[in-house]
């Protein structure tokens, strides 16, 4: 909830189960705040517990209420860079681009230049302060290895606009993957949760008691190798948004994605350059005119020359 006086956000969070640390998980449960970030607010008085300020060590347990309070967004003091765009669409209120595998999204800890931010902030500099500390305008990610199409705001009313759709799951994001192995069904729903790894904390992983994640696949091809190692292309879309969810459901349903280094297995059939996973599609509202619009990226060459390297098994569905 927010305070359009004070410009104040509040984030009411019912803690389901007993689990792990406060600061873990108010940052898995808003991904937009970083362990960081959380750890600054629990400092400055604006986390509770039950009515009281926690620690960051406190355990949290079923039933527990954990109120965040988040400012207003202050003022970035990054660099703008010249870096680069391939922007599909802009307009007064927002900025779509084709975003490049290798490039982080927005800065974090050890990671201050050479992101997408830095080069938003070159391309409009009046980006500063939009969307909170270190993330102006981002509305949404793509991991570093990831390409394809995101939106960026270019004030607060259309990132507020966005971040609704968002939460509301009125925005369409289509991706193209590529897994290993023959998926025998034409198409179908992974409904399965995710949540953070029980051990490895910077990974993922399908859990119990973890977030509702759903994800529809349909295959568009089927190729092999010289080896006759098979291998299934996928129209993907995404019908909740959490972290790494396509590669965690893909990799748990034993079709893992090609180069994928951290869910797949550990030496690749195919010499992939990074994970087979683009954002090929978006559909949202134009968060000034209501206009439904729909932005495509097309396959980038390191994958489609790696598609190319490939024998077709059926045609193209």
């Amino acid at each position: 909830m927010s305070n359009a006086t004070t410009g104040e956000t509040v984030f009411t969070l019912l803690v389901e189960e007993n689990g792990g640390r406060v600061d873990s998980f108010i940052a898995e449960a808003l991904p937009e705040l970083s362990r960081t970030a959380v750890q600054r607010l629990i400092d400055a008085g604006a986390i509770a517990v039950n009515g009281a300020t926690p620690r960051s060590s406190y355990k949290v347990r079923r039933g527990d209420a954990v109120v965040v309070r988040v400012g207003p967004p202050q003022p970035v003091t990054l660099s703008p860079e010249a870096i680069p765009l391939d922007i599909l669409y802009e307009d007064a209120d927002i900025l779509v681009l084709n975003k490049a595998a290798g490039m982080v999204v927005h800065p974090g800890a050890g990671n201050l230049s050479g992101t997408l931010v830095n080069a938003l902030l070159a391309h409009c500099a009046d980006l500063q302060g939009i969307g909170g500390e270190l993330r102006p305008g981002i509305v949404h990610r793509l991991d570093k290895d990831t390409s394809g199409v995101l939106v960026v705001a270019k004030h607060d009313r259309a990132i507020r606009a966005l971040q609704r759709q968002f939460e509301q799951r009125e925005v369409r994001k289509t991706y193209v993957a590529l897994v290993i192995g023959n998926i025998e069904q034409p198409e179908g729903v992974i409904e399965a949760p995710v949540g953070r790894h029980r051990i490895h904390r910077q990974r993922m992983a399908v859990i119990a008691g973890g977030k509702p994640a759903r994800t529809r696949w349909k295959v568009r091809a089927r190729y092999r190798d010289a080896r006759n190692r098979l291998y299934s292309l996928l129209d993907v879309r995404l019908l909740t948004g959490r972290t790494h969810q396509i590669r965690v459901h893909f990799s748990w349903l034993g079709f893992p994605l090609v180069g994928d280094a951290v869910y797949g297995p550990q030496h690749s059939p195919l010499p992939a350059p990074r994970q087979f996973l683009h954002a090929r599609a978006l559909t949202l509202r134009h968060p000034a005119t209501e206009e439904r619009m729909t932005f495509a990226a097309p396959l980038p060459d390191d994958l489609a020359d790696l598609l190319a390297s490939l024998i077709p098994v059926t045609d193209s569905i």
